[in-house]
């Protein structure tokens, strides 16, 4: 390029343009031997370039140096902004105090437009610091004059910065306007790096007021924005580790800043951006339960920030330091000053997690028995339940439930619960996908707990079931949304299965799989957050369960729920028009039971195990006095559902010498048995079977069911393809699906069946109109589940149930597929005879062969649903 005034000049806008053209422009400007004044703007770009996207030692010989050839050029115009750009990178390497220096340099060398430029770059510092009085009033001088210059990229990204802190000061709509004003700007403009700045902004506007979806969708976008400049992203990876744990996926939250932390300390990058991302780590590391994590990063985080001078950063950092310490250990007298001290600070920036530190304070002083000194903090934080975003909220209606508790008022206790679960139903049914959905029950499970509590102490069984039901299983009681028609979704999913399918290839011919595996993750990491950004369609909060209506629906049949207060079963038995309640055991002991009895079905799935059957057979024993009590005496010879906490959906509950020989269902809670039992079946009631590959016995009981059935539609070899089972499962009357099935613990979606063409996972299901009005899954761990939120449960069996699927038989173990056979044509038998899943099942089992591996198998299996 050439070397004239006007050119070089245009580097400076461009580097936010397209900053890697500008940088390669800039080295070529040095190479020609350019007078001082270019030669200023030059090293101002590559510093810039540095400061934002590399190495920050690197960035700041850079600005001195174009610091100096302005000041050899004698322009003081161009001295004021390069001191102004070294001010930003100096604060960022957390030289605080000679970063403002420099701007008081520039304050009083430049003039006019160049001196309102510096404003607004001292007024980004100042919002870097957390000093947001300070922020507002250099953009408030700033922004008039940039106006008046015609200055629409400077004007837009005060507008953006304005907006930025407005919302660190929780004034959301002022944000909005900021930003709306802002976007206008930029669409005029060719900064492609400020508009990426500024969807990224929105991102974070979005998830002030409340909308995850939104949020989600933005920072991707932003992200796919940066990617295309080669820039990176570490303020976005702030962002986005705080809209992740406010979705509940606080463990992928703390993979982003660890990831971004190692990537920033590799570059050389901004001591700032890394404070930052400490912070954000701790808050993900705490939410995820690793306390000593949570303590470490936030140590570092505090540290940091001291020493940069960052007050408000600094006290948002310990409060999350005093939050993990209390959780590691328990409280003091001293975490209770600190976590005042904290909110005092955080009231006094004016920050939305004030209302956080009170009621931690007041929660230590309650554990102290310090009633007086924590009803003062818990009314602190209580004034929060009326205003603001849905997180405050809740908070407030903690705080206002843990004073009614101790103030001895148990009405008081339910009444905030069900206020702030309220706050929550209406939140989580902003979210379209089951995950979010179920992840967000998480911030409500101290308020049901609560309730739970009061309702034991100071309400009959009936209380207590209402409350049991009222924050369990949400996630089924709407189908969750689905973008209409989504081709990149569609596409992604079509993609994952490919890939899936030749890793599989690959794995079984003995060739390496690790590139296919890294595209397999990406695959599902992008599906994830395709899914995550559809905003919810179902009005209110779902049904609340009507007991009296469940109780008629019941009949002859008594349905057992399970309800854990303080690490204590208590069971709930329903029937003959009334609720009763037993008490059970520890929930610690169950669980340990039901460990032992998994393992005694995997050693029976396979010969030679049958010396465990009498192990297996004790420890079912030993669940039922644990889980049933009493209760196990009082059932009558009707049916039995049960409906189970979240941490013991894998009991064989058939295996229960008191429920062996019943008729017997699972239910993830009362309200959608109900819905389940009131579910119309559909008016086509076609039979669709589906035999995948790779088979043991060859899915031998298709061949069989096909001559049963005769009009039924039979999918198989290269037929059974995931488009077509899916256009043949929607809908139909009765489905039976013979094929390998997955259970991913660590992303329960991607559980998937095994067919010709791939996975069919539960992404794919919850793409169906309606699911099949009945379905029989007849392969391994089928009806494994993933416990997440409150008390949710994530899986194939539950992504069927809010889609119109009434019931479902699933195994919860490993079995054997020869075993299977004669189990599923026995159990379509009692189905052909017009008898329901439980009853065709509990039949099935007792006509297989008395031996240990047969009835392992028929234990294995359970009903779900009221089919």
């Amino acid at each position: 390029m050439t070397a004239g005034s006007d050119s070089v000049l245009e580097l400076l806008p461009m580097v936010f343009a397209d900053p890697g053209e500008a940088r390669a422009r800039a080295e070529h400007v040095l190479h020609t031997g350019p007078p001082p004044l270019h030669a200023s703007v030059a090293h101002q770009v590559l510093g810039i370039w540095q400061r934002d996207f590399g190495d920050l030692k690197i960035a700041l010989r850079h600005l001195r140096r174009a610091r100096d050839l302005a000041a050899r050029a004698a322009s003081a115009e161009r001295e004021a902004d390069v001191l102004a750009t070294l001010g930003v990178a100096l604060v960022h390497a957390g030289r605080t105090r000679q970063g403002l220096a420099s701007f008081e340099r520039g304050v009083a060398r430049g003039s006019g437009h160049t001196r309102a430029r510096v404003r607004y770059r001292r007024a980004y510092v100042w919002w870097v610091l957390g000093r947001h009085r300070e922020a507002l009033e250099d953009v408030r001088r700033a922004l008039p004059v940039l106006r008046q210059a015609g200055d629409d990229i400077w004007t837009a990204r005060a507008l953006t910065l304005r907006a930025t802190v407005h919302l660190a000061l929780g004034a959301v709509d002022r944000a909005d306007a900021d930003f709306t004003a802002a976007e206008r700007l930029w669409d005029t403009t060719g900064q492609e790096h400020d508009k990426a700045d500024a969807v990224e902004s929105r991102g974070l506007a979005a998830f002030r007021s409340g909308d995850i979806p939104a949020a989600l969708r933005l920072l991707d976008e932003a992200e796919e924005r940066y990617a295309k400049l080669g820039t990176p992203t570490f303020m976005l990876s702030v962002r986005r580790c705080e809209v992740l744990m406010a979705a509940g996926l606080a463990p992928e939250a703390l993979t982003e800043a660890d990831a971004a932390i190692a990537l920033l300390d590799r570059m050389g990058g901004q001591a700032t951006r890394k404070a930052e991302l400490l912070l954000a780590a701790a808050g993900a590391a705490r939410s995820a339960g690793d306390t000593d994590t949570a303590v470490a990063r936030a140590a570092d985080a505090v540290r940091l920030f001291a020493v940069q001078r960052r007050p408000w950063w600094e006290t948002h950092a310990r409060l999350v330091l005093i939050e993990a310490r209390a959780a590691a250990g328990g409280g003091s007298a001293r975490l209770v000053a600190d976590a005042a001290a904290a909110a005092e600070r955080l009231a006094a920036f004016g920050s939305p997690a004030a209302p956080e530190a009170s009621l931690l304070a007041g929660r230590i002083a309650l554990g102290l028995g310090r009633t007086a000194q924590a009803d003062r903090h818990l009314a602190v934080a209580a004034r929060s339940r009326y205003g603001g975003p849905p997180t405050a909220r809740v908070t407030g209606w903690v705080a206002q439930a843990l004073r009614a508790r101790a103030a001895g008022s148990p009405r008081g206790v339910r009444e905030a619960c069900r206020r702030g679960l309220d706050v929550l139903d209406d939140h989580r049914m902003t979210l379209g996908a089951s995950e979010l959905r179920a992840r967000a029950t998480a911030r409500g499970a101290e308020l049901a707990a609560l309730a739970q509590e009061a309702s034991l102490a100071h309400g009959g069984p009936r209380r207590l079931l209402e409350w049991s039901e009222r924050w369990r299983a949400t996630v089924l009681s709407a189908p969750p949304a689905r973008p209409p028609a989504d081709p990149a979704l569609l596409g992604c999913l079509t993609a994952y299965r490919e890939i899936a399918a030749r890793a599989e290839e690959a794995r079984r011919e003995g060739r390496p799989v690790p590139a296919l595996e890294r595209e397999q993750r990406r695959l599902e990491r992008e599906i994830r957050s395709r899914t995550h950004h559809t905003h919810g369609d179902a009005p209110g909060a779902g049904d609340r369960l009507d007991v009296a209506r469940l109780l008629d629906r019941l009949g002859r049949a008594r349905l057992i729920e399970l309800a854990v207060v303080d690490g204590r079963v208590h069971v709930l038995l329903c029937g003959q028009g009334r609720v009763r309640r037993f008490a059970g055991g520890a929930l610690a002991e169950a669980v340990a039971e039901a460990e032992h009895v998994q393992a005694g079905l995997r050693r029976l799935a396979h010969p030679g195990g049958e010396a465990r059957l009498p192990l297996v057979e004790a420890a079912g024993r030993r669940l039922e006095e644990v889980l049933l009590g009493d209760a196990a005496a009082h059932l009558g010879p009707g049916p039995v559902v049960i409906v189970p906490p979240g941490a013991l959906h894998r009991v064989p509950w058939a295996l229960l010498p008191a429920l062996r020989e019943r008729v017997l269902s699972v239910s993830p809670s009362a309200g959608s048995w109900l819905r389940a039992r009131e579910t119309e079946p559909p008016r086509d009631g076609r039979t669709v079977l589906v035999r995948g590959p790779g088979l043991a016995t060859g899915g031998a009981e298709v061949p069989e069911l096909a001559g049963r059935y005769g009009t039924a539609r039979v999918l198989e070899g290269r037929a059974a393809q995931v488009p077509s089972v899916l256009a043949e499962l929607d809908g139909a009357g009765l489905a039976h699906l013979a094929a390998h099935g997955t259970f991913r613990a660590d992303s329960p979606l991607f559980s998937a069946l095994r067919m010709a063409d791939g996975p069919l996972i539960v992404h794919d299901f919850e793409r169906l109109a309606r699911s099949p009005y009945r379905i029989i899954l007849s392969s391994c761990d089928t009806a494994r589940l993933a416990s997440v939120g409150a008390d949710e449960l994530l899986g194939l069996v539950t992504a069927l149930l809010p889609l119109g699927t009434a019931g479902v038989v699933a195994s919860s173990a490993p079995v054997n597929d020869a075993a299977v056979v004669p189990l599923m044509l026995a159990l379509h038998k009692g189905l052909d005879a017009g008898h329901s899943l439980a009853e065709s099942l509990r039949d099935a089992r007792a006509a297989q062969p008395d031996d240990p591996l047969h009835q392992a198998t028929g234990w294995a299996f359970a009903a779900f649903g009221a089919a």
